[in-house]
């Protein structure tokens, strides 16, 4: 055991934390990063060799650091984002602030007293580098097992919400996977696979894949490329949703129908005012009418009335659920040459020789034969979260209440943490984008560039964000989303940092043309290109 005392404390080494790090050093602060792989790159080291980027290049880049000519494609392949990360972080030189190997089992917060405490959470005058609280962290080397414990004056979780712990869903008694005679993996199991190991695990076998997102997608893809029509692929989903073949809807890109400040007059942003409330409230219908556009192209391109695969929800809900992701290509071709076969599932079970299907069109299971299920169910985020800490408050604190999305002010701060951060949680529709103005955003704040508001003025902004997210999520909403409202949330961000939040020059294009990381670059509006 070491005791050892130091300033800031970075959990992970994925795009957030590399963020946090770097912009923590451009303010002169020298933070450790504990990551418990061997690499950095988060969830990038762990993706299919066959996905590719789910943004344009343009929208999912940093704003000081762009892409390499040498990428010539607007969706660039897993292996090249990785190696995108690794320049970032060889340039700025934060490979040596980060210690491999080094997994965090667990964070205690101690106070010399209690007035620390009490003064954060009740008028919210406490410190962000008080003399009296520290973070106690504990740190497992990952390769000899040996522990330490080192204390910081503040902690920024950048631990992401998409590894680590699967969303394995809970089954009767004797539908388990245990009455199931094949193989049962999670999505994280087999992406953790080699391209070869992967390719020769499913080859010969029918694959049952459960979801029906990015990776179940990508997957389902890989075992039709793999097995062909010989051993098609069922893919079992739950919900239609609306996947996107492309960015132009009828031609028209879509950063001018929803990344724009005249895409956000259209709905009701959180603390908006009167004036605005009425200006969405007006605007309504063009919002319904931009929703069936792009409905009506994803309809049309991949022919989804013909596989009865038409959402019930609006691609609004869609957008800003923050469950956008591309369709593979040729995915509907190899649905019709009958090499991927679509099921609805309202529930599943297992089998001795695959899954047990219900649906609402049938009074008895359908068994649908399969040698291997993989799991596209998601992860159990906020429980990542929860398990980091000891004390079972802020257990309790972090992860909200059940009918709420986890309470972060500015998705950053827990009004009742003290010298606390997350970035990297709450997602957007790129996530690298959202994370870079986060991590910008808790710089200034430990520079003392601003202060926090107190703990009632922060749960009240935290509550309108609540309903927005309500209202335009629905049923999606506890995934944490800002969804399209980039703009606004942003515009929050800069004015607490003395930022101009307008940063197009002139009205019209601050009006019109879509937002992306490049006008983020400096504190002032991004020069004309």
């Amino acid at each position: 055991m070491e005791n050892k005392e130091e300033s800031i404390c970075i959990i992970g080494a994925g795009i957030s934390g590399l963020l946090a790090c770097k912009y923590v050093l451009s303010k002169g602060f020298s933070p450790v990063v504990f990551e418990s792989s061997s690499s950095i790159g988060g969830v990038w080291t762990k993706t299919l060799g066959s996905t590719k980027l789910q943004t344009t290049k343009g929208f999912f880049q940093f704003s000081d650091f762009p892409w390499s000519p040498s990428v010539d494609t607007n969706f660039p392949s897993s292996h090249q984002v990785l190696n995108y990360i690794r320049s970032y972080a060889k340039h700025f030189n934060l490979y040596p602030h980060i210690r491999f190997n080094s997994e965090v089992l667990s964070l205690s917060y101690e106070t010399l007293d209690q007035k620390t405490q009490t003064s954060w959470t009740s008028d919210g005058s406490g410190e962000l580098f008080s003399s009296n609280g520290t973070w106690v962290v504990t740190v497992q080397d990952t390769e000899t097992g040996s522990t330490k414990i080192i204390r910081f004056k503040f902690v920024i979780l950048c631990v992401g919400r998409f590894s680590d712990e699967p969303n394995v869903p809970e089954f009767p008694v004797g539908k388990g996977p245990e009455a199931f005679l094949g193989n049962v993996l999670h999505s994280i199991d087999y992406q953790n696979m080699d391209d070869t190991s992967a390719s020769d695990f499913i080859k010969g076998k029918s694959v049952a894949v459960v979801g029906f997102q990015k990776s179940a997608l990508d997957i389902a893809m890989e075992c039709s490329n793999t097995n062909g029509v010989y051993h098609p692929c069922t893919l079992l989903y739950r919900t239609k949703h609306w996947n996107v073949p492309d960015y132009l809807p009828w031609g028209i890109p879509l950063g001018f129908l929803y990344l724009n400040r005249f895409s956000e007059l259209l709905v009701h942003k959180p603390n908006e005012g009167f004036l605005l409330s009425l200006l969405a409230t007006f605007l309504s219908p063009l919002r319904w009418m931009f929703s069936k556009l792009v409905e009506s192209h994803i309809k049309n391109k991949l022919s989804l009335s013909k596989f009865g695969m038409v959402p019930e929800h609006s691609f609004l809900n869609e957008i800003h659920s923050c469950l956008i992701s591309t369709v593979p290509h040729r995915f509907y071709n190899q649905v019709e040459d009958g090499s991927i076969n679509l099921k609805n599932a309202l529930s599943f079970g297992f089998c001795k020789n695959g899954i047990l299907v219900g649906n609402d069109k049938q009074e008895e299971e359908e068994v649908v034969e399969a040698d291997v299920v993989i799991l596209c169910t998601g992860f159990r985020g906020i429980n990542k979260l929860k398990r980091i800490f000891e004390s079972t408050i802020f257990q309790d604190y972090i992860a909200g209440s059940n009918d709420a999305a986890v309470p972060l002010y500015r998705e950053c701060i827990h009004p009742r943490i003290p010298q606390l951060a997350v970035i990297g949680f709450s997602e957007s529709l790129s996530n690298l984008y959202t994370s870079e103005m986060r991590s910008r955003w808790v710089a200034e704040l430990l520079l003392g560039t601003f202060k926090l508001p107190n703990v009632e003025e922060m749960e009240k902004d935290i509550a309108a964000w609540d309903i927005f997210k309500k209202k335009y999520s629905r049923n999606y909403y506890r995934r944490s989303c800002i969804g399209a409202l980039h703009i606004w949330y942003n515009d929050q961000l800069c004015k607490d940092m003395g930022w101009n939040p307008n940063r197009k020059n002139g009205f019209l294009a601050d009006l019109f043309l879509p937002y992306g990381p490049l006008d983020y670059t400096t504190k002032g509006p991004a020069p004309n290109l």
